[in-house]
């Protein structure tokens, strides 16, 4: 079938059950058909490789629900939010799965936030408990909160009884994932019980999984893409994953997927890339798994192509955000067409609109406009967390508006042409430039500054700083990075700062930022 527009329905997904709990559904069922099989396999050590901690379906189906009861002691009521603040540890899975077993509603969040950030989204979120490893604990918590540190999460996890899992509704809030908006402040995203239910659209879509496969996921354990694609989903259908949280080399990744026999490897395309360039062995590293999977970023056709030279196995990319999780993918029955992230997952419907005139009129075929998903989708969010007019703002009528632009091919594939916004990518992140430019703004030698993402080559994008500095002042490089990293999460601190004499402005004195590409090329030329 051949598209005449930009409107690619693939039909209506299976609907939730009216009653469905998200934790359970990912590990009950699985414990209970086959409680003693290795569910979850976390490596430490670079050398060895060995298991740091193996768990069974039914130790995690155990354990989860003794932290479900021990927050339930303690006062956790349905709805109530339960902030997580950990290392890469398998706490934080434990943890996050028991809040959504207890009826409450998880708050993931990176450690690698700044103390800063970290508590705007505690008080943001209303956070009933605070569950943070000890060297990333807040001070100064909110009267209503609970901090439960390292020795408080131990007996959460030792607690004497169990209980069932909540009868939630599919329609029940569960989870939200903070991510930057178009201002500084972060947004919540909430998501209910259903969107779980929903990703088994990616099962064939995007993964091809069965019970017997073997995920090893690069991601750590408090990334959203980690826990969908690497725990929620192998759980679901009874597979194992493979987490490895010790030194990020790129050569550990082909040696541990030789070592536990991986059969799906999931990374983000910057991986992808370090591996080709740095590691050895990869096509015998490789030899047991069936293809790769790739998401949080656009891949370049360069590393795909490398990748498959050098691996002799197919590599599948998904489209996504995490109002969504992903939608649109090539998969091991979606052929993989150059150029094109993929086609929607079955149960999708995704439109691409006119980006002028404010309708829900659909671009022709090929032409590229506003990439958005019908408001039906069981995995679109709820709401955004405390911004009714935020999210009022991201739908137009029945479709809800990614701020991403795409094209439609006659065939139903996508083409993704970048952010409509000025949303920049950082290693799978979406970061605000405005988060950036607010802290370097405070430094003392800086007098205005801007942040763009620029794309260095075809398969890498950074985020930099543009810089003026106040009459007689001369910040280093250095000196900005250590500004930057003592106030940023990690993956916000700019990986190159530019010196100049103005930035480009727009006649009302908004900084034009799409003339920031011209200007880093005029600073630096290749």
């Amino acid at each position: 079938m051949k598209l005449t527009t930009s409107l690619f329905d693939q039909g209506a997904p299976t609907p939730c059950p009216t009653h469905f709990n998200a934790a359970a559904y990912c590990l009950e069922t699985s414990a209970q058909a086959h409680p003693d099989k290795t569910a979850l396999i976390v490596v430490s050590n670079p050398e060895t490789l060995e298991p740091a901690e193996q768990w069974s379906f039914a130790q995690l189906d155990d354990a989860v629900t003794r932290i479900a009861a021990g927050l339930f002691h303690m006062g956790l009521k349905p709805g109530e939010r339960v902030m997580l603040r950990l290392g890469n540890e398998s706490t934080f899975p434990l943890i996050f799965f028991a809040t959504l077993a207890a009826g409450g509603i998880a708050v993931p969040t990176s450690s690698q936030l700044s103390a800063r950030e970290a508590h705007f989204i505690l008080e943001d979120c209303g956070a009933r408990f605070l569950c943070a490893s000890t060297d990333l604990k807040i001070d100064d918590i909110p009267e209503h909160c609970t901090q439960l540190l390292d020795d408080d999460i131990r007996d959460l996890m030792t607690c004497e009884d169990t209980v069932d899992y909540a009868h939630t509704h599919g329609d029940d809030p569960a989870y939200i994932v903070y991510t930057s908006g178009a201002t500084a402040s972060p947004k919540g995203v909430l998501h209910a019980h259903r969107a779980v239910w929903a990703r088994r659209m990616m099962y064939d879509g995007w993964y091809g999984l069965g019970e017997t496969d073997r995920m090893l996921h690069a991601g750590a354990f408090n990334w959203t893409y980690t826990l969908g694609a690497g725990l929620m989903d192998p759980w679901a259908v009874g597979a194992s994953t493979v987490i490895y949280n010790g030194p990020k080399a790129p050569g550990v990744w082909p040696k541990l997927a030789a070592k536990h026999s991986a059969t799906l490897f999931a990374a983000v395309p910057s991986v992808y890339r370090q591996m080709l360039k740095y590691a050895d062995h990869i096509s015998q590293g490789f030899a047991h798994l069936r293809h790769g999977l790739t998401a949080g970023e656009k891949l370049s056709e360069a590393v795909r192509d490398h990748w498959i030279k050098a691996t002799k196995k197919p590599l599948f990319e998904a489209l996504g955000m995490s109002e969504c999780s992903t939608y649109a993918s090539s998969s091991p029955s979606v052929p993989i067409k150059p150029g094109f992230t993929g086609r929607p997952q079955i149960g999708r419907r995704v439109a691409i609109l006119n980006p002028e005139d404010g309708s829900v009129e659909t671009m022709p075929v090929g032409e590229p406009g506003l990439l958005a998903l019908h408001k039906d989708d069981p995995g679109l969010m709820m709401r955004y967390w405390n911004r009714d007019s935020e999210t009022v703002a991201a739908f137009r009528q029945d479709w809800f508006l990614t701020g991403d632009l795409a094209l439609l091919d006659d065939e139903g594939y996508l083409q993704y042409l970048g952010r409509a916004d000025d949303l920049m990518n950082a290693q799978g992140y979406r970061v605000s430039p405005q988060d950036i430019e607010d802290v370097l703004v405070h430094h003392p030698g800086v007098q205005e500054c801007a942040c763009g993402e620029i794309q260095v080559r075809e398969d890498l994008s950074i985020i930099v700083a543009f810089i003026v500095a106040k009459p007689s002042a001369h910040p280093t490089t250095e000196e900005l990075t250590t500004y930057a990293s003592e106030r940023l999460a990690a993956y916000k601190v700019p990986k190159d700062f530019v010196m100049v004499e103005a930035l480009p402005h727009t006649p009302t004195g908004k900084v034009l930022r799409r003339a920031l590409t011209g200007l880093y090329t005029q600073v630096k030329p290749t």
